[in-house]
């Protein structure tokens, strides 16, 4: 049974009775003032085999990193202002886009200007209408050249100005 003393005393770790000098990093906030560290080096303390070159100095403290600002919480009264601009912007868009779009004011419908009496038609099938209603294409109807049915000629315009040319232009 020594025997298994003895080889049990070998495999625990002896103490050892020198202090090694343990460098720890500095924190990065400063410590408070009150307190002191327990346990200052001193060259006594220090391993006999290091030089004063080799001893451990001791390193300015640095500043400590600011701290990243904290997000800003907005109130509610911030978002709902950031709401109504962003509602303001999004109505001026609508209204450029808008402007962009409009159609013409004339709905397409081009205006026809009569040259020898100077009347000025809504649309090319007013024009004809109108002529015909008063009486002003009676040469050309007996002619047939409208048709059996001028009234119902929805290319009357189209034959008026082939018989006509230089009577009539667009306007607008």
């Amino acid at each position: 049974m020594s025997t298994k003393k003895s080889a049990a005393k070998q495999n625990e770790p002896k103490e050892s009775t020198e202090q090694t000098p343990v460098l720890t990093p500095e924190p990065t906030s400063p410590p408070p003032e009150a307190t002191k560290p327990e346990e200052t080096q001193t060259p006594d303390s220090l391993p006999e085999s290091t030089t004063p070159a080799e001893q451990p100095s001791t390193l300015p403290a640095q500043e400590p990193p600011s701290p990243a600002p904290e997000p800003i919480t907005p109130t509610l009264e911030q978002l709902h202002q950031e709401l109504e601009a962003l509602k303001q912007v999004v109505a001026d868009l609508q209204v450029t886009v808008a402007r962009k779009r409009r159609p013409p004011a004339t709905n397409g419908k081009v205006q026809i200007k009569d040259k020898t009496t100077g009347t000025v038609y809504p649309s090319k099938n007013n024009a004809y209408q109108t002529l015909l209603k008063a009486g002003e294409l009676k040469t050309l109807v007996d002619k047939g050249v409208f048709g059996p049915v001028p009234e119902k000629n929805t290319f009357g315009w189209y034959v008026l100005v082939r018989e006509w040319p230089d009577r009539f232009e667009e306007v607008g």
